[in-house]
């Protein structure tokens, strides 16, 4: 997980195009648009948090780097 590129995909993509590229990975397809990672799986954890966060951001009304620190906290749960 890489937060430069987490952080790309917020700045420049809408939560609709998010959505379909996550879809269109887990289809293996190509998305409409770039998404970095060296595997499938990396680009599909780039999207997912892009996801999230661009949904915490607009639930909450809160900024991008309190939204990503939400979702770190969440997979350092998942992990633990």
């Amino acid at each position: 997980m890489k937060m430069p590129v987490i952080k790309r995909l917020v700045e420049t993509q809408t939560l609709e195009a998010l959505v379909a590229a996550e879809e269109a990975l887990l289809e293996e397809q190509e998305p409409a648009f770039e998404v970095e990672g060296e595997d499938e799986g990396e680009k599909l954890t780039h999207v997912f948090a892009a996801i999230f966060i661009l949904n915490h951001m607009q639930e909450h009304g809160s900024q991008f780097k309190d939204a990503l620190r939400e979702y770190t906290k969440k997979v350092r749960v998942s992990i633990s």
